[in-house]
């Protein structure tokens, strides 16, 4: 079997390419931008730009997959706020043409096309946690185009028979993420306060909402698990299914520093709309495949946090 993992160069990619090596006897392929960064000897690596149809062929046609996990995206909320249009092109436009490519060159690859949580948007107390037909309500940007590729997804395995899985992954964490998710900038920012003596203030925004976290390591193993089990043209949430306040998730990092830090909000780091509550209901996956969360959350929080120990010194 041959696996290809479009969009491996950020946070997720790494991990799932680990998890398919470890677990699965197939051949593994994954995909980059050419300006990025993506060092595994687990996988041939190729250069993609997703809104090129003409190269998104040319991969497709020389691999033949028999697996597509299409990991890439414009995934921050915030930076979707910032900048609108790049986050439809990547989101909406990318797995658009992808499904076009793969129509117009005759294979027949599974695919699982990742979402979010935050597709979901404004629910009521008696929505949580939320199941997979709860109608989507979305609240920002990143969550409009995530809502758009899951419609498209859906539409393009009723018209066209193209095996599509589709997934609201809820947020997840851990080392290596970037500092524009919010446990991983607390965790920076305790990092930096520990490393370089900086004033012992950490910045941050709105703490009262609740969301679904989950270690990233746990959610690979729902994809691969997804994409040999899943029903074509089906939905399935990937999270804990408990959401957790943010505040509660910094006081936990703040246990963990070797110095004292206090608070401050900012309210630059205030987004336009915040959603109270983000939790999964996960019936439906764990009804098809054998899956649970397995990474204590303090083990996540610990991780995170050393692994920008170890950033701020090997950069210091």
């Amino acid at each position: 079997m041959r696996a290809l993992i479009i969009g491996a160069a950020g946070f997720v990619g790494k991990y799932l390419i680990q998890h398919l090596h470890e677990t699965y006897d197939w051949e593994l392929y994954a995909t980059k931008l050419a300006h990025e960064t993506l060092e595994t000897d687990l996988a041939a690596v190729y250069d993609l730009d997703i809104l090129d149809k003409e190269n998104t062929a040319e991969i497709l046609g020389g691999i033949a997959p028999d697996y597509i996990f299409y990991l890439a995206a414009q995934s921050s909320v915030a930076l979707s706020w910032k900048n609108p249009e790049l986050t439809v092109d990547i989101n909406i436009k990318g797995c658009l043409n992808l499904f076009n490519v793969i129509r117009e060159i005759g294979q027949h690859p599974r695919i699982l096309c990742i979402g979010s949580g935050e597709e979901y948007g404004y629910i009521r107390p008696d929505q949580t946690p939320v199941r997979e037909d709860t109608p989507l309500n979305p609240g920002n940007i990143y969550a409009a185009t995530k809502a758009c590729q899951n419609m498209l997804g859906a539409i393009y395995a009723r018209a066209y028979g193209l095996d599509i899985i589709l997934v609201r992954a809820f947020n997840h964490i851990g080392p290596e993420q970037a500092p524009i998710f919010v446990v991983s900038d607390f965790c920076r920012q305790v990092a930096r306060i520990e490393k370089l003596g900086l004033e012992p203030v950490i910045h941050v925004g709105n703490l009262e909402a609740k969301r679904d976290f989950t270690d990233v390591r746990d959610v690979v193993r729902a994809y691969g698990l997804l994409i040999q089990h899943g029903e074509k043209g089906q939905t399935y949430n990937i999270g804990s299914g408990h959401a957790i306040r943010i505040r509660s998730i910094l006081d936990n990092i703040l246990k963990l520093s070797t110095v004292p830090i206090t608070v401050e909000v900012e309210t630059s780091r205030l987004r336009p709309l915040d959603i109270p509550i983000i939790e999964a209901d996960i019936s439906r996956l764990q009804s098809c495949v054998p899956w649970k969360p397995e990474i204590p959350m303090d083990q996540t929080l610990k991780e995170t946090l050393d692994y920008w120990r170890q950033e701020i010194l090997f950069n210091k």
